[in-house]
């Protein structure tokens, strides 16, 4: 008896949802077996910083439980961009990741003409740790104290040096927002990167930055580093006796945050996978003093809670650059 048009339609649907179950299953099994071999984290800044820190601490765990290969791969350039650019171009199968700063939600706005864009292109994983940056000189500068620092600053406009990690990174942005809230005329000098501006900073080429927290909190343990202030609304527990900036600069506040994220169609399971060993590395007692050494605040959650810390931030930080008037070279 031949088939009739319902039986055709029926063994139609059949082999749709068994192509469906498929490569479901099959999607299931590669995030199981993932990694099969070495992962890259691409970080965009140069080694020595922050995001190169807690890189390595996570690509560490990460090679730990997964037993493969996490290698930090340090390509600077661009505010972030450059590296950025990398991973967006990358394979989406978990094998090229990005750990990055807040600098997306800043490049959104300060790059105009970017090849990509970062809430469309880039996926979130996971958020690792949350930091202040912390307002640093060097011992030799005149100036003890906030109010010390405002009032030598105006009596010599424009003389006063600001380092950065570069245009348009946090710590710039925390200078800048600095300046125009205090009334303020001081220099930028950018680097490629926050560790060459410390490393002139301690050097005395420069006079001040806004700094990290996990960056400068060894040096200004070792007193080769002045503290005045950290940009978070209240102080800081890895630093508990240096002042929020709050307390002089009312309304001023300055946060970051690092995470870790991967190209866009990167197969859900690899993302939550992911997110789940960073997840577990944040609630081990060992990773969180570790990082609370380093002035950070664990910030454990999901990729969409990530993704939308990452939408808002990029909202914040477009007023500050647009107020500002900063530009990219």
């Amino acid at each position: 008896m031949g088939m009739t048009r319902r039986d055709v339609l029926l063994c139609g649907t059949r082999a749709a949802a068994g192509a469906a179950a498929l490569a479901a299953l099959s999607s299931i099994a590669g995030a199981q077996a993932y990694p099969s071999r070495a992962v890259r984290i691409i970080v965009p800044f140069a080694p020595a910083g922050t995001t190169d820190i807690v890189a390595r601490l996570m690509g560490q765990w990460l090679s730990e439980r997964l037993g493969q290969q996490f290698i930090v791969e340090n390509r600077p350039g661009g505010a972030g961009t450059i590296g950025t650019e990398t991973v967006v171009r990358a394979s989406p199968d978990g094998y090229t990741l990005l750990m990055n700063d807040v600098s997306p939600a800043i490049n959104a706005t300060l790059f105009t003409k970017l090849n990509f864009d970062y809430i469309r292109d880039i996926a979130p994983v996971a958020n690792v740790v949350r930091v202040a940056n912390v307002m640093v000189v060097n011992p030799s500068f005149p100036a003890k104290t906030v109010p010390e620092f405002i009032a030598y600053a105006k009596a010599n406009p424009g003389k006063i040096s600001l380092a950065s990690a570069g245009i348009g990174t946090p710590n710039h942005l925390s200078g800048e927002l600095f300046k125009a809230m205090a009334g303020l005329n001081m220099t930028h000098v950018p680097y490629r990167g926050g560790g060459p501006a410390i490393a002139d900073l301690l050097g005395g080429q420069v006079d001040v930055t806004f700094a990290v927290v996990t960056t400068a909190i060894e040096y200004i343990r070792a007193g080769k580093l002045r503290a005045l202030a950290v940009t978070s609304a209240t102080r800081q527990a890895a630093l508990p006796d240096i002042p929020a900036m709050a307390d002089f600069v009312p309304g001023f506040e300055a946060i970051g945050w690092f995470g870790l994220f991967a190209p866009k169609n990167t197969p859900v399971e690899v993302i939550d996978k992911l997110n789940k060993e960073i997840n577990a590395a944040l609630a081990d007692p060992k990773m969180k003093a570790r990082l609370g050494d380093l002035g950070g605040e664990p910030l454990a959650g999901s990729p969409a809670a990530f993704g939308k810390l990452l939408a808002d931030d990029t909202e914040k930080w477009a007023k500050v650059i647009r107020a500002a008037g900063i530009k990219t070279e």
